[in-house]
């Protein structure tokens, strides 16, 4: 069922400023008292369900700038259908501080009592399709609102799949009429682990799905008596010259649209996150000038 969303909603960041930040604990304070030049924050709710000091920041935070919710544990991906306690607990949190963007990822994390601190991959074929576009329009139902689904870092793929995760992506949300997060480091790292063009990959993306683009740093790791190399997502450095130019690539096609840097291990000062994001910025200007910024097709 196709989610027709006709609520107002709140408002994002100012086009001449789409790019934002993950707001992390060792931030707290620094956020606060420094008030960097950056468009919105993104946090995971599932870290501010307990209410308490994390949530008092977080309610100041949300004074000074836009936030986007990016959940890690829904399980969208999962057999069973998705928890009406989590969802509960989600949507207490949009009620009070009013996101611009609500997300998970097309993975799956939990089976029965067992949850997994891991975002788990699917087989693109017809029957995950189908599981994952029911449990989209459930959580889209509860919420009331549209919601964004994150494009997968992967290690393995399936001898299963009966299709490309691109087209995957794309039925999904024509399906369920939700958006895409394009994440590029992780079609980047995926492109690498699974020899794969990443710009062919987001060239197939329908730019009328897309709703929101991640940038964030990787490591490479390297097997043991071999040349060969997997890159693993881990959040915990700068971004790449590599993700960098396919983020350039993304943009020329996609137009301006809310962009986040992502730093969750090994975290720095923030004005080393806060750098990273003003050259996401910069980028947008360098192919779109203030002037005459081109928005998205897909807003």
């Amino acid at each position: 069922m196709l989610f027709n969303n006709n609520k107002l909603l709140p408002s994002g960041p100012d086009h001449l400023a789409p790019v934002g930040i993950g707001y992390r604990f060792e931030h707290h304070d620094d956020l606060l008292i420094q008030k960097p030049d950056i468009g919105w924050i993104e946090v995971h709710p599932e870290n501010y369900f307990s209410g308490g000091k994390p949530r008092h920041y977080l309610e100041k935070a949300r004074e000074l700038y836009p936030l986007s919710l990016h959940s890690i544990g829904l399980s969208l991906g999962s057999t069973e259908e998705v928890s009406n306690l989590h969802l509960q607990e989600i949507k207490e949190l949009i009620d009070i501080f009013e996101p611009f963007n609500i997300s998970d990822h097309a993975s799956w994390s939990a089976s029965g009592n067992a949850h997994l601190n891991d975002l788990m991959p699917l087989p693109y074929t017809e029957e995950t399709l189908t599981t994952i576009c029911r449990n989209i329009e459930k959580t889209q139902e509860f919420f009331g609102r549209q919601i964004l689904v994150e494009n997968p870092s992967t290690y393995i793929s399936f001898i299963e799949n009966e299709m490309n995760e691109q087209d995957f992506m794309n039925e999904m949300a024509k399906r369920t009429g939700c958006k895409i997060l394009l994440d590029i480091n992780n079609i980047y790292v995926q492109a690498h682990n699974h020899d794969n063009d990443p710009y062919k990959y987001i060239a197939a993306i329908n730019p009328n799905y897309v709703g929101e683009l991640h940038l964030a740093g990787h490591m490479e790791k390297r097997f043991e008596n071999s040349e060969q190399t997997i890159l693993i997502d881990t959040h915990g450095d700068y971004v790449c010259d590599g993700v960098w130019d396919l983020y350039a690539f993304a943009i020329s096609k996609l137009g301006s649209i809310p962009s986040l840097i992502e730093w969750d291990t090994d975290i720095p000062e923030l004005s080393v996150i806060v750098a990273e994001a003003h050259k996401a910025r910069a980028e947008i200007f360098k192919q779109f000038p203030i002037s005459g910024i081109k928005e998205s097709s897909s807003t």
